[in-house]
């Protein structure tokens, strides 16, 4: 794919006016900048589904793009997840059909030459499609992004809007494109989703696009970034921390050139205008000359962006918090028991788990929000906390941005003007009603609040959701400048490995802690998950409330040894099934077999047998992995 100087407007507003890169297989390019520079639209010009204004775009004949949008279907939403999503694979399904109907064919008789060619043409179509294991991938996909097996066949009518975005992004992935294009790919992911997603990526070995504000899966997944800067294009052939490092000094150097040339232009003004009529006119009509030819370097563009810092806090108790024998309960399911944990002061405590586990209705639980089934829970001595809920704070729809933030604090409103100010809400912006902000907007607004209510317990819900890159890094540099205690939940794997001292992992319906961040702690899980070695476990699994941040009596450190048992029993005949698969394939492909149509239709059928046999192979042993190392 190449892009040659692209240009789009809406109205007045120009928001791409000269774009250009290259994309080829393999290249896998983070498209940066803030919000409003056109990243979105940028990929529906490249998928098609919105026209430029000017420039060219090329894409190679018979090259297949998709993209996810985040935007869910909302047509037709009586049909089944299963065949929303496999529309993405509508080639290979069409081509497949064809073949079984030419091999009924031929079974029947049919053999003459034009049948057998079109049984190799059919046959040509369904590689070109993907090949004969699409079903088994269709399962790796919608698996990897966490949707259950037994729900596929149920009507996209019944699923949520974070659910549906999680199938477009599935029926993306598995038409096996050409060109991939993602736009927000993370969200609504946990962050076993993503991590699968990481690795999906990088060996589908397609030419990838993708706009993302999570940190991690950028680092992970480009190699290249391009950034878009009030309608421009630059290409950073390079990782995005890199990129990172690569642009910060391009700006310093950008900044101190833009410094020296204007103060060498406003030296050479003041020569020419004191001597222009004086004893040195000469010297002042050359420094005219030199002033007219002298580059001008501009400063960079600053652009807006977050700035803000937690103000000092009271020292509280060593016990922060404690909860002795806690059950977490939603309706008729037990989401956490026995649940035993102490946090101390100062201590920063990250809350991890897959989506469903009970994350949010535990910090609930220890806030009082909701009550536990059982056991108990206690706030520690002196503990002024502040809860920052995933849904932001409760806020009137009617109030005035100003407004909202004198209710919730005490402040006057020149402070709490100030106060947005850091905020990017500036002039009449700080008058906009709450019921006319955008997600970000409102995000924006709760961290305001946040920050103007203090305390020194902060417990934060997906505190970065809807914030772009730079509001996340000011987030993120408060946090670690923030003196009091934090405990939260992210699904922000770049903000865990900066923020947390400790995790708490939700496993097997309990608690287990571990030290360090994010890092330390996908060391501690691989060490765990080794049955082949002995070594020490990492995790703590104390049931004493002395213990700060102790985990539930649940929890397990490594997957048993019949668990391992039974995963090295299914990659066995996974292997044997794709090798009879393989064989079948082989056969397939001599040109004497096409000319026996009895034998030729006969292995077909073998095929789809196979076929549809390694495909369960393939869903039990995901599932037995799974259970392995939970």
């Amino acid at each position: 794919m190449d892009v040659v100087k692209l240009e789009k407007s809406f109205g007045a507003r120009t928001v791409l006016s000269d774009v250009s890169f290259a994309l080829r297989p393999g290249d896998r390019l983070a498209v940066v900048g803030r919000n409003g520079e056109g990243k979105s639209t940028l990929l529906r010009i490249l998928a098609g589904r919105l026209a430029a204004d000017g420039g060219q775009l090329s894409v190679p004949r018979g090259h297949h793009v998709a993209l996810h949008d985040q935007r869910p279907p909302t047509d037709a939403l009586d049909r089944s997840l299963e065949d929303y999503v496999g529309e993405g694979m509508a080639a290979a399904q069409a081509a497949e059909a064809r073949l079984a109907a030419l091999e009924a064919r031929m079974a029947e008789g049919d053999s003459g030459a034009e049948v057998l060619e079109q049984y190799t043409r059919a046959q040509s179509a369904l590689e070109r499609a993907g090949g004969y294991d699409w079903r088994v991938w269709m399962g790796r996909v919608t698996r990897g992004l966490g949707i259950p097996d037994d729900r596929l066949g149920d009507p996209l009518s019944v699923f949520s809007g974070g659910e549906l975005t999680r199938a477009s992004l599935a029926r993306a992935l598995v038409s096996r494109p050409d060109v991939l294009l993602l736009d927000e790919p993370t969200n609504h992911l946990d962050v076993t989703s993503t991590e699968w997603l990481e690795q999906a990526v990088i060996e589908m070995r397609c030419a990838v696009v993708l706009v993302s504000h999570d940190r991690w899966f950028l680092e992970s997944v480009a190699t290249g970034v391009l950034e878009l800067d009030r309608g421009r294009s630059k290409l950073w052939p390079m990782g995005y921390s890199r990129f990172r490092q690569a642009r910060a000094e391009a700006l310093a150097l950008q900044a101190k050139e833009a410094e020296r040339s204007a103060a060498e232009i406003a030296r050479l003004e003041r020569f020419v205008t004191r001597w222009r009529a004086g004893t040195k006119a000469r010297q002042a009509q050359s420094r005219a000359k030199a002033l007219a030819k002298i580059e001008r370097v501009s400063a960079p563009s600053s652009g807006r962006s977050v700035d803000f810092g937690f103000p000092p806090v009271t020292q509280p108790g060593r016990v922060v918090l404690e909860a002795e024998g806690v059950t977490v309960s939603v309706a008729d399911r037990t989401l956490l028991d026995g649940v035993d944990l102490a946090i101390e002061r100062g201590q920063r405590v990250a809350l991890v788990g897959p989506n469903g586990t009970g994350k949010t209705t535990l910090l609930d639980t220890l806030t009082g929000a909701r009550r536990p089934a059982k056991g108990r829970v206690g706030v520690g001595h002196r503990v002024e906390a502040n809860y920052y809920s995933q849904h932001g704070n409760e806020m009137h729809e009617d109030r005035s941005v100003v407004d909202t933030l004198m209710a919730a604090a005490t402040l006057t409103r020149t402070q709490a003007r100030t106060l947005l100010g850091t905020f990017l809400f500036s002039g009449a912006e700080v008058e906009k009603i709450v019921a006319d902000l955008s997600g970000g907007e409102r995000r924006r607004l709760s961290l305001a609040i946040m920050v103007a209510q203090g305390g020194n317990f902060l417990i934060l819900d997906e505190p970065t959701n809807h914030l772009d890159a730079e509001s996340r890094e000011a987030l993120e540099d408060a946090l670690r400048a923030y003196e009091g205690t934090i405990l939260f939940v992210s699904h922000d794997r770049a903000l865990i490995d900066a923020i947390a001292t400790r995790t708490l992992s939700i496993e097997d319906g309990g608690l287990v802690a571990r030290e360090g961040g994010w890092a330390e702690l996908l060391r501690a899980r691989r060490l765990e998950a080794d049955d082949t070695v002995e070594r020490p476990s990492e995790a703590t699994r104390q049931s004493s409330k002395r213990a700060p941040a102790s985990g539930g009596k649940g929890a397990k450190a490594s997957r048993s040894t019949s668990g391992a048992k039974r995963v090295r029993q299914l990659e066995v005949k996974v292997t044997r099934l794709e090798q009879q698969l393989a064989d079948i394939e082989a056969e397939l492909g001599k040109p004497d077999v096409h000319a026996e149509p009895d034998v030729l239709a006969e292995l077909g059928a073998q095929h789809r047998d196979v076929q549809e046999d390694l495909a369960y192979a393939m869903a039990e042993w995901e599932r037995a992995a799974e259970a392995a190392e939970a």
